[in-house]
């Protein structure tokens, strides 16, 4: 499916989105739109009175969801908020070698990773499972994927009808049915292909085409020309050589073959849109009649294709990107066979790397692992195989992850939490002072319309057409992806389904869809750190708090602006309105785009959506927060912060993380979320509730002017 929402976090092994997605439990959402220690300044002189001076004795205490060991009290909250607050957390929470990046995120889904091991590894020792239960799929898909003596045996055995049908290829036609063939299968050739609420009537699924075919993970990669870049492509090309090596080709035909791979996808990427303009909706919606196809792309056989890629009927499509597609059809009449066959080969292989023998597997991670984000080690096998099978299992696995690690209270406390903040979003957009009548009548609508999931599927989805069995890894992931392929291409002609869920229930991440106007909040975010039920409201609120309130911003940010109540693409705002929000939009592009940190410039544009969540999620939260402890006894201090504090501590600790360099790289490319350090500051440096709590004084790095401060809501 070709899934337009927006989540709250960075894909948390975002290392395993760039290597061949079966190996990744947030495979689900690769393709979607859907957010050192400095010296104490002056400027903080009343901080230090109200939670103590760097030599304190203060109790190290968790229970309320924080640590006062994630500070680091040699900087200033007002100088470098960010700093300040997870500092510690930093320094105290070192890189294991097998990861990217470790952040609070990381730690939590490592953690569920526990659970669903334990559950797995029960169901695979269960001898006495019920053929084609869900105990059965999930326990001999895992125990397949640990089979590595099979796996090694087997070799490229299970790859073998596929690279025979690739070298039959003998025309055009072909060609074609083959890339279908292979994209039913999950490999990602030449563009993606699947279904899509219509952007203006989501009530109905269509079919969509959207532009892909790429092994470096965007365009840029491609078309930069600094020595970075350069080099990037270079350790590419000789990776692409390595499997073709692994696969038996000489030195001379595998470094040829390489060549070949680069040649087709640099003219792929060439015709690519950016990510920027990949964001915006009315830039992605073109719809047509299937007769039309013929005069955008007259070398493409559509009825060929359409047949061999299993779809239904197909009465009208949307082409996402048409000049991408256009491009495609001059390279099916201008690259040659031969080399489209090596490029097929090349996709094929890239796919199943992960699943393959040890060698392919190696190679694979010594350049999306290594080269790509920085990463010293491969995770462990069983860690590769728990993601591997929550991402093609996920909601048959979540239901057993649910009775164990779900309550029913935690449930319903979140439930609560999240309705008070529906409210006070509600109540603000009663009083915006920008809004005028007209345009605030309607996005009280849209508000009130809002559907909230929370926890897991109240439809469990059903597995029971999936063959899964312990002879072949590679044939339970092949025959996975199609069954997930088929499943979204059932959809195209029919009433969208809205109680579907995008996220599986243990993945620690939330998310805004916008089409159909709804907020989703997995299991697996619904813990500590982020969300205790028994724990302290401050930190509640900042934490879970912000994600619940960020996702309902994503609903009214320069995406989701765009679409009404009912997740249609339509105006509904007034000319003034509009100009004057996105000018606040432009505010927070500019903010952002102003970021610089050892080298890494966000791209304010690429982050907006996402930056306008963090600001307007807070905010709104901050004020359900203050809301809440009406007619309450007022919270004292805890480890020396007032409640006030604690919310803003609540909201950093989301946001503490260590990164290679690589992979920061990596993000600031193609990620739609700032960086841990700009999100946090850039969001409180806006709040003159944050100024107030820490005392900061006007002129502080974490105070912005009247004239310079951003607001939306």
């Amino acid at each position: 499916m070709i899934r337009h929402f927006c989540c709250v976090a960075f894909m948390i092994l975002a290392v395993l989105l760039l290597i061949p997605a079966e190996l990744s439990s947030q495979s689900v959402a690769s393709k979607n739109v859907t957010v050192a220690a400095t010296a104490m300044p002056g400027g903080c002189a009343m901080f230090s009175a109200a939670v103590g001076g760097a030599g304190d004795a203060l109790p190290q205490s968790t229970e309320n969801g924080f640590s006062v060991s994630n500070l680091n009290r040699a900087v200033a909250p007002c100088s470098d908020f960010y700093q300040f607050a997870d500092g510690g957390w930093a320094k105290n929470n070192p890189l294991p070698a097998d990861h990217s990046s470790w952040a609070t995120f990381n730690k939590l889904h490592d953690k569920n990773e526990d659970v669903l091991r334990q559950i797995l590894e029960e169901a695979a020792n269960d001898k006495s499972a019920a053929p084609g239960s869900n105990w059965q799929k999930i326990g001999d898909y895992y125990a397949a994927c640990m089979d590595e003596a099979q796996i090694e045996a087997a070799g490229l055995k299970p790859l073998d009808s596929e690279l025979q049908r690739i070298a039959e290829i003998k025309d055009g036609a072909t060609l074609q049915a083959e890339i279908a063939r292979l994209q039913r299968e999950g490999v990602a050739a030449v563009f993606d292909f699947g279904s899509t609420p219509d952007f203006k009537d989501s009530s109905r699924a269509i079919a969509d085409a959207e532009q892909g075919g790429l092994g470096l993970p965007d365009r840029q990669y491609y078309r930069d020309t600094d020595d970075r870049a350069t080099k990037m492509r270079d350790q590419y090309s000789e990776h692409v050589t390595n499997m073709f090596k692994l696969m038996g080709d000489d030195d001379s035909k595998a470094a040829a073959e390489a060549k070949t791979v680069l040649s087709v996808e640099t003219a792929l990427a060439n015709a690519s849109m950016d990510r920027v303009d990949r964001r915006d909706p009315e830039k992605i919606y073109h719809t047509m009649a299937v007769a039309q196809l013929g005069e955008l792309t007259p070398h493409v056989s559509w009825g060929t294709y359409f047949e061999a890629v299993g779809a239904p009927t197909v009465a009208s499509i949307n082409i996402e990107q048409p000049v991408f597609f256009k491009a495609v059809d001059a390279a099916f009449s201008s690259i040659p066979l031969d080399d489209w066959k090596t490029y097929l080969r090349w996709h094929l292989i890239h796919s199943v790397a992960p699943a393959l023998p040890a060698k392919f597997v190696e190679e694979n991670f010594n350049f999306y692992g290594r080269t790509l984000t920085g990463a010293k080690e491969m995770l462990p096998r069983w860690r590769r195989c728990v993601e591997s099978t929550d991402g093609v299992l996920g909601e048959a696995l979540g239901q057993y992850y649910v009775e164990r690690n779900f309550p029913p209270e935690a449930k319903a406390k979140a439930i609560v939490m999240v309705n008070n903040l529906l409210d006070t979003l509600h109540a603000d957009l009663t009083t915006l002072d920008w809004m005028s009548p007209a345009t605030r009548v309607e996005a009280i609508k849209k508000l009130q319309a809002i559907t909230l999931k929370i926890g897991y599927p109240d439809k469990w989805r059903d597995y029971s057409a999936f063959k899964v069995d312990r002879v072949s890894f590679v044939g339970n992931r092949m025959r996975g992806r199609t069954f997930d392929f088929e499943h979204d291409l059932a959809k195209i002609g029919k009433p969208v389904d809205r109680t579907e869920w995008e996220m599986t229930p243990p993945t620690v991440n939330a998310y805004y869809s916008l089409q159909k106007n709804e907020i989703v909040f997995p299991a697996g975010i619904l813990q500590p750190p982020f969300f205790d039920p028994n724990g302290d409201p401050a930190i509640n609120y900042g934490g879970i708090g912000s994600v619940m309130g960020h996702e309902m911003t994503h609903g009214f940010d320069d995406q989701g602006a765009k679409f009404d109540a009912q997740g249609n693409l339509k105006n509904w705002w007034t000319r003034e309105d509009l100009k004057n929000f996105k000018a606040r939009g432009d505010c927070i592009a500019q903010q952002f785009g102003a970021f610089e940190d050892s080298g890494l410039h966000e791209n304010g544009k690429l982050v907006e959506g996402e930056s306008i969540a963090d600001l307007g999620g807070l905010t709104i939260s901050y004020a359900a927060f203050e809301k809440a402890l009406q007619g309450k006894p007022t919270p004292g201090l805890i480890d020396g912060f007032t409640p006030e504090q604690r919310f803003f501590l609540g909201f950093a600790q989301d946001w503490a993380w260590n990164y290679r360099p690589e992979f920061a790289q990596l993000l600031i490319k193609t990620d739609p979320h700032p960086l841990g350090q700009f999100r946090t500051n850039g969001a409180v440096s806006n709040m003159p509730a944050f100024a107030k709590a820490f005392a900061c004084s006007a002129g502080s790095p974490m105070v912005r002017a009247e004239g310079v401060r951003c607001r939306i809501w």
